[in-house]
């Protein structure tokens, strides 16, 4: 099956490194277990997502995806400067990457950029914000999604889990 813009499962075994680099920024290659997702549901990063329509099951490609098309651009307003009380009982070191919970409920990261004995500067830039990233992607599997994987955005769920995993294991609420 060709990989279509919507409602196809696709599983891919992949390794991405920032564009010029010889560092492995992320992959899944050995480890037998492919990223699988549904396109059109916003799973994975839009140039990735948008590069793999037209590939097929054993195909293979490098993909690069800019960084407008991965986790944006770099955003110097995302640097914010907070008293250090509110880092109590953490152990605070220059990159140290924290997670928090937003005035929406929705799980965020951040960076310690620096500290002092008063302050800490922390980035919410998502690490890879502004990098343009080389994908090496062997397309594993593709199928047409199920109806209850279509109305659900769950590889393999049902359309009662109301686009959850069901158990809250996938950090959904």
């Amino acid at each position: 099956m060709t990989i279509a813009n919507e409602n196809c499962v696709v599983g891919i075994e992949y390794e991405v490194k920032e564009a010029g680099t010889t560092d492995v920024v992320d992959s899944n290659k050995g480890t037998g277990q492919p990223l699988e997702f549904i396109m059109g549901k916003g799973q994975i990063i839009p140039g990735l997502e948008e590069s793999l329509c037209g590939m097929k099951a054993n195909e293979s490609g490098d993909i690069l995806v800019p960084a407008s098309k991965a986790y944006g651009e770099y955003n110097d307003e995302a640097i914010q400067t907070l008293p250090i009380e509110q880092f109590e009982g953490v152990e605070l070191k220059e990159g140290l990457t924290l997670y928090g919970q937003s005035e929406d409920g929705q799980t965020t990261q951040v960076t310690v950029k620096s500290f002092t004995d008063s302050d800490v500067t922390i980035d919410f830039n998502h690490p890879l914000a502004g990098k343009d990233l080389m994908f090496s992607v062997t397309v594993l599997s593709a199928r047409e999604a199920t109806a209850d994987e279509a109305k659900s955005g769950i590889v393999g769920g049902t359309a009662e889990q109301g686009g959850h995993c069901g158990s809250g294991s996938c950090g959904c609420s």
